[in-house]
């Protein structure tokens, strides 16, 4: 799809998704402009923690073989952003560990290992491994880690500033604040208005609303969580995840911890008592997190879609209109691969977006 003069697409939302969708475009040659309200990272998406984990290796379906898939091209993904634009992501494939609570946990990382071996085609491993000798790790009452190499980590700011750098070193435009308003309110009028043929509605939980009224169902809403940030040097130590909370090692020295699910809120951005909920919850799973001293805090809202899967595709009734929103807690695992096949049908008409995706 390429329009004389012009932008050929515009992605409205200057989160992860908006941005991966915005650099998957522009990398296949169209002209792109990026429309974000207040600024980059505003949203859900500026948060502290970046733990790209996969679902366990059972009872697998086309939407787990999606982010498998996802997070597989992820390192060489990232890596052509960097190198597009200059600026450093963060990624790292550093694996993950989780303790072994008890027998029936045992017997079912086991049978999770053997499915592995057949659903991750032997390029990850998930695997039972004695927690003795491991110099960053979760207390275990048994002695004993799940290990997985397939989970990676990014620093959240830091992927989203580089793929802004990577987006304008391709040529795209990208309207922040006061300046967006206009360009929004022209894709928003369509094609008749002077606007790109294609626009990607990338816009988080708000959005989620606005697609609810124009459905006329339920499409999803948002959900706060908070997070925090130690002065804490693991070096490439695994990420932990231990009692609901990711542990996530970090290369500016700093672990990140999170983060909590809140569906009931008053103020999007207000952390409170439930950091310091955190900060004890993660140092009672990884003693050697014990007096290292808090360096930020965060909250936000993340969109979660009611399907409780991410919502990808054609906006319903609506032509020329896409859907890149309802990531919650998989955005940036899922962004890569999200990113392309959404790139894929808004510029080639070609659809390999799961049917699970579908808004």
């Amino acid at each position: 799809m390429r329009r004389r003069g012009g932008i050929d697409v515009t992605v409205l939302g200057g989160g992860i998704l908006g941005l991966s969708v915005a650099w998957a475009c522009a990398r296949r040659g169209a002209r792109v402009r990026l429309v974000e309200r207040e600024r980059i990272g505003a949203g859900a998406s500026g948060g502290l923690v970046g733990a790209l984990a996969p679902h366990a290796p059972e009872q697998w379906t086309e939407a787990k073989a999606f982010q498998f898939e996802s997070l597989m091209m992820a390192e060489a993904w990232w890596a052509e952003v960097a190198a597009a634009g200059g600026g450093d992501p963060g990624y790292a494939r550093t694996g993950r560990l989780q303790p072994v609570a008890d027998g029936p946990a045992l017997a079912r990382a086991q049978a999770r290992a053997g499915a592995a071996r057949s659903l991750w085609q032997g390029r990850a491993v998930w695997e039972v491994v004695p927690a003795a000798g491991q110099p960053f790790a979760p207390v275990s009452a048994t002695g004993l880690l799940v290990r997985d190499t397939l989970s990676a980590r990014l620093h959240p700011r830091r992927a989203l500033a580089a793929l802004a750098a990577a987006l304008r070193a391709a040529g795209a435009e990208i309207a922040e604040g006061p300046e967006a308003a206009g360009a929004e309110a022209r894709a928003e009028a369509g094609p008749a208005a002077g606007a790109a043929a294609a626009v990607v509605h990338a816009t988080g939980w708000q959005g989620l609303a606005a697609l609810s009224a124009a459905l006329g169902r339920e499409a999803g809403g948002g959900v706060k969580g908070q997070a925090l940030a130690l002065a804490f040097d693991a070096g490439a130590a695994p990420q932990l995840y231990a009692g609901g909370l990711h542990i996530v090692p970090h290369a500016d020295g700093t672990v990140a911890i999170g983060s909590t699910t809140e569906r009931d809120w008053a103020d999007p951005g207000a952390t409170d008592a439930r950091i310091g909920e955190l900060h004890a919850a993660a140092v009672a799973a990884c003693p050697a997190l014990a007096g290292a001293p808090v360096v930020a805090r965060w909250a936000g809202v993340r969109p979660r879609a009611a399907s409780g899967r991410l919502l990808l595709g054609a906006w319903p009734g609506r032509p020329g209109h896409f859907v890149a929103n309802g990531g919650f807690k998989t955005g940036f695992g899922l962004a890569p691969r999200a990113a392309e096949v959404l790139a894929e049908l808004v510029l080639e008409g070609r659809d390999g977006i799961p049917a699970a995706f579908r808004p």
